[in-house]
């Protein structure tokens, strides 16, 4: 017997790329009469509510719902969304993402083992355009340097973890820990999986539940992802302070210290050295992971690009995490 599944994705402005996650959708191995999608459209302004529209119809053996998320952010999308389904079990996904073929039907395996109360894979992650920067972006995405130690975008190891990317889950879980959290603009998933461990429940992370994500393709665009993923970490945190791990703390630690020996450089001459001597050294590390990374991929390119990639993220995520702490105040939803 196969539990029905309900397919959450919150959507905004996704025209050009959301029929590559519903060709996925439709292509699983887990059988479609028992699985349906519910999208929670933020008010899409680029014709994505057509476009869906229009690929159910010519599609009618996959289920899809459209519901309008009116409060216009990711946690209210997905809690919408969730109340517009009907599945016993809950899959999450990001109009982002494309899914493989097997993810539904793994996610859906590893709970029914029993694996844990919330179980998810890895991030392939995929140039947002076919240009230079925007497959720096993803390789820098997608490496260690990049995001520390969040293994959910490289390794190739199962086991417990603090988060995974979206997740799959019973829909009795929310009777235990509640819905997403909609005064969190962003690390609702992070927030959502803090609870399932204050509650006794565990994550679980299966690389072979696998989906390929989309990158923001700009250095613009992954400043502003990264400047709101850092504010609403710190805001994240202040609820759950135990949850705090090295690889979130350091980028803020980095660019505190670098204002700090800047500062202190106008008076202490010694601090100016310092200072140069830190940031010859974050580049030199930079500019080594970049010539790697053009090496193995044969790009040429990304000896610039992965490195502006990477400072783009340490900075602004850093930056927005310290803005956190002075403004605590809500930012706009970016």
């Amino acid at each position: 017997m196969h539990p029905d599944v309900s397919v959450i994705i919150p959507c905004y402005n996704e025209r050009r790329t959301i029929h590559l996650l519903l060709d996925a959708l439709l292509a699983q191995t887990f059988p479609i009469q028992h699985m349906e999608v519910v999208i929670a459209d933020g008010g899409s302004t680029d014709g994505t509510p057509q476009a869906i529209v229009e690929w159910s119809q010519t599609h009618p053996e996959l289920v899809v719902k459209l519901v309008r998320n009116e409060k216009k952010t990711i946690p209210s999308a997905v809690n919408t969304a969730i109340q517009a389904s009907s599945g016993a079990t809950i899959v999450r996904m990001d109009a982002h993402s494309k899914p493989h073929p097997e993810y539904v039907e793994r996610s859906v395996a590893a709970l029914l083992e029993g694996k844990a109360q919330n179980v998810g894979g890895v991030w392939d992650i995929q140039p947002g355009r076919d240009h230079w920067i925007a497959r720096s972006i993803a390789v820098a995405a997608g490496h260690p340097i990049g995001v520390g130690g969040a293994r959910y975008r490289y390794s190739e190891k199962p086991g417990f973890v603090d988060t995974v990317p979206f997740g799959a889950f019973s829909r009795k879980l929310l009777d235990e820990v509640g819905l997403f959290d909609e005064t969190l603009l962003a690390n609702e998933d992070y927030e959502f999986n803090a609870r399932i461990h204050q509650n006794g429940g565990k994550v679980w992370f299966d690389p072979q539940i696998r989906s390929a994500y989309y990158a923001r393709s700009t250095l613009k665009a992954l400043a502003k992802q990264y400047w709101r993923y850092g504010y609403w970490k710190w805001q994240m945190l202040r609820r759950y302070p135990k949850t705090i791990r090295l690889r979130q703390a350091l980028p803020p630690l980095f660019v505190s210290g670098l204002v700090i020996l800047a500062i202190l450089s106008i008076f202490w001459p010694f601090a100016l050295w310092m200072l140069a001597a830190v940031v010859s050294l974050y580049v030199f590390v930079l500019l080594l992971v970049g010539l790697q990374m053009a090496i193995k991929h044969r790009q040429f390119p990304f000896v610039l690009g992965v490195p502006l990639a990477i400072l783009t993220m340490h900075f602004t995520w850093g930056t927005g995490f310290l803005w956190g702490i002075i403004c605590p105040q809500n930012q706009n939803k970016g």
